[in-house]
């Protein structure tokens, strides 16, 4: 992709002479960036010697690993909806961002990622923390570059910014040698505006919206699940009104949780694996489904085969290689969901789906009996995981944002988080990446300092980036940290105990002392190991000011349900 083939906005910065590292933290600042996330090395010395310059502009945030530097631009980036940036240096500085960048990538999460590179003339000689990180990351970004002349940086910077936020979001990678950094030019600066090769947003088909409306007017058992395309196309308010317009029961996928309030009367739950009975197994009873930004991800669906045969499939998706990959889209919808749901919405009738709802309701009673009243049952004497999660309900009114990691906290988090706001509930999704939570707690601490941030983490997950406790106690961000420690990696323990006759093979967790670790970190802390302290932890944790690190010590044994195998039909979903 050449730099010609990309047009630009006629507002142009006047022309100064710079180095090419003032040059990357001037595009920075042109692009309305003022945080960043990064840890420093040679190759990229140059970037970081201007950085100094500009501190009253532009805030680093020094991380303890460049993962984490990734997963808190994330966090930044999913809360705020604006682009998040991580930098890095050569060789295992930029192999540590890769991690997070294919999680961004598989999420849809706009972040740009500078590289520092050896010189260009040792490129390709083996040099000291020399890697090829273009051709690394070239399957796990949406766009890469490799700048080896310090004229390129303000074209390339607009391209990179304009590329990560536009049509479906993700990462973005530019690499740039050492060379480039130190040389001058004449910096001016021009937003890009659109690239010949690049057609980021389809135009809306009319056509295909009107039969869209008029599939779902003529529909009996209508069933709308949605995904995180409605909260990246800022499209709520119009998901809410198509709702309660045309009176659908609405679902949701894992990062579409909080785009419609978890309380909303036609909002039945969630899809999935470890999704709701009711949503699971009414999909394949539907007539007509339709998909709002989601793209049938293997979780959510279950075993092709059998999923919603019996329906007519409508699809709005702004991204054309998600129409028709997984599941066959009879009625397809492309376009910005903002501009579509706009037309639907005038083309749909009022119409009341009371009784195919009722069929929600009463599924849900049976999943409540079997499986959400165990979860909550305060009889029984270890901590159960939603209980920790109704307490952080009953202190945030609904209003926190909720960042968990991977595992069965993470369902129990999504199942049981309440959530009256969008951009509330900030996960790791496609790639599953554990450690994701604390540092990306991080990033959506800083995106909302307004709101309450909570991470809530595994005592598996959590020590994958313990690390940024140093982060926390050197910026003094006051993030909430929840462990929640049963003493396994529980997931895959859950696993082993359905599937592998309880051979628990190296999931056994033999933990370090979490508290005395936070303390060491001047990190408030406390640790909850019998049910009538819970509350009363919560309440401290939630009022305080400052960071704090709370540590729940729950049943070790408890399995995650309702649960659809691998390979299962959706409606085979397990209560128990």
């Amino acid at each position: 992709m050449e730099v010609k083939t990309a047009s630009f906005e006629k507002k142009e910065t006047e022309k100064v002479t710079v180095s090419g590292a003032e040059a990357v933290i001037k595009c920075l600042l042109e692009e309305g960036v003022d945080t960043i996330y990064g840890y420093p090395g040679g190759a990229i010395m140059p970037v970081y010697d201007e950085l100094f310059k500009y501190q009253d502009k532009l805030h680093h945030v020094l991380t303890r690993h460049e993962q984490g530097a990734t997963h808190a631009a994330q966090g930044y980036a999913r809360v705020s909806g604006r682009v998040g940036v991580a930098v890095a240096t050569s060789g295992p500085g930029a192999t540590n961002l890769v991690t997070g960048i294919a999680d961004a990538m598989i999420d849809s999460t706009p972040m740009v990622c500078i590289t520092g590179q050896v010189g260009s003339h040792l490129l390709g000689s083996d040099a000291f923390q020399e890697t090829d990180i273009v051709g690394i990351s070239t399957p796990i970004t949406k766009w890469n570059y490799q700048i080896t002349r310090a004229e390129e940086i303000p074209e390339v910077m607009a391209k990179a910014f304009y590329i990560a936020k536009s049509g479906r979001p993700g990462p973005v990678l530019v690499d740039i040698t050492k060379d480039a950094q130190f040389a001058s030019l004449d910096f001016s600066y021009k937003k890009c505006s659109g690239i010949r090769s690049y057609k980021p947003v389809p135009e809306v088909n009319l056509l295909q919206v009107e039969r869209a409306a008029e599939v779902i007017n003529n529909a009996k058992k209508p069933m709308i699940v949605w995904g995180q395309g409605v909260i990246l196309g800022h499209a709520e308010d119009l998901l809410k009104k198509v709702v309660e317009k045309a009176g659908i029961p609405a679902a949701w996928t894992i990062l579409g949780l909080s785009a419609l309030e978890t309380e909303h009367p036609l909002n039945v739950g969630m899809v999935g694996m470890h999704g709701n009975y009711a949503p699971n197994v009414l999909t394949n009873e539907c007539d007509v489904l339709i998909a709002i930004g989601m793209r049938f991800d293997d979780r959510v669906t279950g075993n092709l085969e059998t999923y919603a045969k019996q329906a007519k499939v409508v699809h709005f998706e702004i991204d054309p290689a998600e129409i028709d990959k997984n599941v066959k889209a009879d009625f397809p919808v492309l376009g910005d969901v903002k501009e579509t749901l706009k037309v639907l919405l005038e083309l749909l009738e009022k119409n009341d789906h009371s009784k195919w709802h009722n069929e929600f309701k009463e599924l849900y009673k049976e999943e409540y009996k079997k499986v959400i009243s165990h979860n909550l049952d305060v009889s029984k004497p270890d901590i159960h995981m939603a209980e920790v999660i109704r307490e952080i309900n009953k202190m945030s009114k609904g209003d926190a944002v909720i960042v968990s990691d991977v595992g069965q906290h993470q369902m129990k988090a999504c199942r049981y988080g309440k959530f009256n706001q969008t951009r509330s509930n900030v996960t790791s999704g496609g790639l599953g990446t554990m450690g994701f939570a604390l540092p990306a707690a991080i990033g959506a601490k800083m995106a909302a300092p307004e709101r309450e941030v909570v991470a809530m983490i595994g005592d598996g997950g959590y020590q994958m980036t313990i690390q940024e406790l140093g982060t926390i106690f050197q910026t003094k961000v006051p993030v909430k940290i929840v462990v929640l420690n049963n003493g396994f990696l529980g997931m895959v323990r859950q696993w082993q105990q359905l599937f592998f006759d309880k051979r628990y093979a190296s999931t056994e967790m033999v933990n370090p002392d979490f508290v005395t670790i936070a303390k060491g970190y001047h990190i408030k802390t406390c640790r909850v190991t019998e049910r009538a302290e819970l509350a009363a932890a919560v309440k401290e944790m939630m009022e305080s000011d400052e960071a704090f690190f709370l540590e729940v010590k729950v049943e070790q044994e408890e399995n995650v349900f309702p649960m659809v195998p691998t390979g299962a039909s959706v409606s085979d979903i397990l209560l128990e």
